[in-house]
């Protein structure tokens, strides 16, 4: 039995639930890696408002269940969640969480690198920049 959450949602992450989920009495390590939005400039003075994230998300989920099932097949994962927002996504707020447990604290650091790095790279969810003067550009 495995014990993953896999979700897209548009509600912001509560990040208490999902430690909360992964905690497991056998694991010596859990890894938890916030995606946030950060505030950024341009050279032309604008400022970032916003990120709005769209994912296909039939095609999304199935690939975010793969990468868990990966992960599994790599570390001795006990239990993952990976949750990603859609929607828009305002400055400091999350909008990707993957949280997991293993029973030795490196292998829980390097299956968590190893999920945001392959899911920033294959998943379909795709990226807006919202600006300060109303511009907006896919990323």
């Amino acid at each position: 039995m495995t014990h993953d959450w896999v979700q897209l949602h548009s509600e912001p992450i509560d990040v208490g639930p999902v430690v909360q989920f992964v905690t497991d009495a056998e694991a010596g390590g859990i890894a938890v890696f916030l995606g946030t939005t950060r505030a950024e400039n341009t050279t032309a003075g604008r400022e970032l408002a916003a990120l709005d994230y769209e994912a296909y998300a039939d095609m999304a989920l199935s690939q975010m269940r793969d990468l868990a099932r990966q992960a599994r097949e790599r570390w001795p994962v006990q239990r993952l969640a990976i949750l990603h927002r859609t929607g828009r996504v305002r400055l400091g707020e999350p909008s990707v969480i993957i949280a997991l447990s293993t029973p030795h604290r490196a292998q829980a650091f390097d299956a968590c690198r190893w999920i945001i790095d392959t899911l920033k790279a294959d998943v379909a969810i795709w990226k807006k920049e919202v600006w300060s003067d109303g511009s907006e550009r896919w990323i």
